[in-house]
């Protein structure tokens, strides 16, 4: 008597469970489409612009950001250096290269999905540069940066990042990490020019004590 619908009723949860995680492993994919990628760097620009798709409009309300609008700025992300390797926080990095015309940019690392990383907040890095911006960065002559990135501090321009399993006294672990340059106020938020533009490289150094 009660087993058709109770087959009805497992076929609706199995169904809608499917569907919740296949939606959620979708947004956790990507952060919708519209995405160009310039020398390993990615953005979205119309995640941010009320053009934006069902999956980037849904990705922002899950995430539960402001993004920038299109007239105030754009942000790309990196989650590998130039020969293709992931981010971790157990290798130095060095970017170098220009970064394109803005009034204002930050540089700042995190774990791939924007969460802090593992021991950023901790006693280690307590008065470090986790941030860098570009009143502080040092520039050549030709406009041209170079940045170091690690747990080990360097001369000139540095960007410090927990330390890896080798790193200190103190380890928080190994973890992948995705770097985000914001460029606020820029004429490259915008679609004309995209394809000109040149973003600064990422090379790895070493890692642990190599």
């Amino acid at each position: 008597m009660f087993r058709v619908p109770l087959l009805v009723a497992i076929a609706l949860a199995i169904a809608f469970g499917l569907g919740i995680q296949s939606t959620l492993m979708a947004l956790n994919a990507t952060v919708g489409f519209g995405e160009i990628e310039i020398d390993g760097w990615r953005a979205f620009p119309q995640a941010q612009t009320a053009e934006a798709d069902p999956y980037a409009r849904a990705h922002r309300a899950k995430a539960g950001r402001l993004l920038l609008g299109s007239a105030e700025g754009l942000t790309f992300i990196a989650t590998s250096d130039r020969s293709g390797r992931k981010l971790t926080t157990d290798c130095r990095y060095k970017l170098s290269g220009t970064v394109p015309m803005a009034r204002y940019w930050t540089l700042s690392a995190s774990r791939p999905d924007g969460a802090p990383l593992s021991g950023s907040s901790g006693p280690s890095l307590a008065g470090l540069p986790t941030a860098l911006n570009s009143v502080v960065t040092l520039k050549n002559r030709d406009a041209s940066l170079e940045i170091a990135i690690g747990s080990d501090a360097e001369p000139g321009n540095w960007l410090a990042i927990p330390p890896g399993p080798a790193g200190s006294a103190s380890p928080v672990g190994n973890q992948e990490m995705m770097l985000s340059l914001t460029l606020l106020d820029t004429p490259v938020a915008g679609n004309s020019g995209l394809v000109k533009l040149s973003m600064p490289h990422i090379d790895m150094v070493g890692c642990g004590h190599a």
